[in-house]
């Protein structure tokens, strides 16, 4: 059986370019495995159910080395594990020295290992480099005092008022939260806020 892996790091990154290459080589939808997270880890619920679901002489392609992971020991493992432990072919549409296919004598091999390990090196390597990217462009944007998250929902005027009724059981959770135009949780944490003041 032929089996085809592809994945992007996050939901609104497109796979088009993978899925294209699939469609070019004929592989069936049924046959396609793909994840939507991170290659930090194989963590990943489409990777681990192609695992269980390819065996020995299957042949497995994925367009570049870093759609596999961005992890240096993590990919030489499961490298090993499909090939040498399960006995699954890859072919690395992208690097045509990484397909097992064709390296099977022991220069073959040797390429075909040195090749994974500086590509392996590369994905980990550009992982830390976009991390580090999108640290330093986070910490230039707060300094330019750009706010991250949701905007802080502040209770209305009369929120004092409102708790008492609602401690008083004369207005219900849903109507204090209607009042409010905030979410139960929302109202609970500004409920603390409010207890913490009036302790003070």
């Amino acid at each position: 059986m032929t089996y085809a892996y592809i994945r992007v790091s996050s939901r609104d990154q497109n796979e088009d370019r993978q899925i294209q290459a699939m469609d070019n080589l004929k592989i069936s939808k049924e046959n396609r495995f793909i994840d939507k997270q991170s290659g930090k880890d194989f963590e990943r619920t489409q990777y681990k159910s192609m695992v269980a679901h390819i065996k020995k002489g299957d042949l497995l392609y994925i367009l570049s080395i870093d759609r596999l992971g961005r992890n240096y020991e993590e990919i030489q493992k499961q490298w090993r594990i499909l090939t040498k432990e399960i006995g699954v072919d890859i072919c690395v549409i992208d690097m045509p020295l990484l397909d097992t296919r064709t390296a099977k004598d022991l220069m073959g091999t040797f390429i075909a290992d040195l090749v994974l390990q500086i590509l392996s090196f590369v994905a980990e390597n550009e992982r830390r480099n976009i991390k580090q990217r999108q640290a330093e462009g986070i910490a230039a944007a707060k300094a330019r005092g750009v706010r991250f998250g949701r905007p802080v929902k502040k209770p209305p005027q009369n929120f004092q008022k409102l708790v008492k009724e609602w401690e008083h059981k004369m207005i219900s959770i849903e109507d204090i939260l209607c009042q409010c135009d905030m979410s139960e949780s929302t109202f609970y944490r500004r409920l603390r806020e409010l207890r913490k003041k009036r302790r003070a």
